[in-house]
């Protein structure tokens, strides 16, 4: 067990389990994320810590529904996330379905 620890370069997955005011440099737990309507494909941008139910603008159907914390994606909604390492970045974009009930 080593009992040197670098506090400068701490690994990802630290940084991430860390309180957001405790990270070496803070950030949000919350993001902005593009969710994909499943009726008419529309994109709505929706916050992930949303606190009331979100309807698509075209068709009027439930995107995504508000929990204790984070919100829970409907069933059959595509999520467009920003980024694969984290959630908040906006450096590369990519698409990536999620088609199931996903807590976010």
């Amino acid at each position: 067990m080593p009992l040197a620890k670098d506090l400068l370069n701490p690994s990802f997955d630290f940084e991430r389990r860390q309180h957001k005011k405790k990270r070496l440099v803070q950030s949000p737990n919350s993001y902005f994320m593009d969710v994909k309507c499943p009726g008419c494909y529309k994109i709505t941008t929706v916050f992930s810590h949303a606190q009331t139910v979100v309807l698509c603008v075209g068709c009027s159907t439930v995107l995504c529904q508000p929990t204790g914390g984070k919100a829970r994606l409907t069933e059959g909604v595509y999520l467009l996330k920003d980024c694969k390492t984290y959630p908040g970045c906006l450096g590369c974009a990519f698409e990536s379905e999620v088609t199931t009930n996903h807590n976010i």
